[in-house]
């Protein structure tokens, strides 16, 4: 059985380090895209941060409403994975923090050096893979988005007031033990983490 741990706050603290590659994965239509911008926006604070869309359709406002200054966002299209790679590598060795799009079919390879070279920048690299994978061992912390619940709207009429996200984080970063985390946005530019779950160790079944 699952057991509710403590309150954590700022979604930014559990989440993002320098030099470490945190993955994002899931179906869309879970609210990742507004993780990502949330995690985004403390680093943005004090430096530029830079955002790579390889599907076309992120708005600034929405970055800004997550917290990002305007001044500090840089939004790169990057539709072809032939220069994804350069493209991103580029943005690492010149900035503190970049949220990255994988397209499809992008080598593993590529992936893995620019693990390494925010590693050695000491940059945060935020990887969401569009067809949901990446490389085993890759991120120091994956978040899968396990499920998203909306208030404040009954059979598709009212207003949205808060939406709940919960997620499932494995990897080195939580020590091999799996958590969930519940991450709570009313629509203000504070994405915050409310709860931490504690799961079972990984490779076991949760009952």
């Amino acid at each position: 059985m699952l057991e509710r741990v403590r309150a954590v706050g700022r979604v930014t603290a559990p989440f993002v380090a320098p030099g470490r590659v945190l993955g994002l994965v899931g179906s869309p239509g879970l609210g990742l895209t507004r993780l990502g911008l949330a995690l985004l926006a403390d680093p943005a604070h004090g430096a530029t941060v830079a955002f790579v869309d390889v599907r076309g359709w992120l708005s600034p406002l929405s970055a800004w409403e997550a917290g990002i200054p305007p001044k500090h966002l840089i939004v790169v299209r990057c539709p072809g994975r032939d220069i994804w790679g350069q493209v991103t590598a580029a943005l690492l060795e010149g900035l503190s923090a970049v949220y990255a799009e994988v397209p499809a079919g992008v080598d593993g390879s590529v992936l893995r050096r620019l693990g390494a070279l925010a590693r050695a920048r000491r940059a945060v690299l935020i990887l969401r893979p569009l067809n949901g994978r990446l490389p085993s061992g890759l991120a120091h912390l994956k978040l899968v988005a396990e499920r998203v619940h909306w208030e404040g709207a009954d059979s598709g009429h009212g207003r949205i007031v808060r939406r709940l996200l919960t997620l499932r984080a494995a990897g080195k970063g939580v020590g091999g033990i799996e958590w969930l985390y519940e991450v709570e946005d009313e629509g203000t530019d504070v994405v915050r983490v409310v709860s931490e779950l504690a799961a079972a160790e990984a490779g076991r079944a949760a009952g």
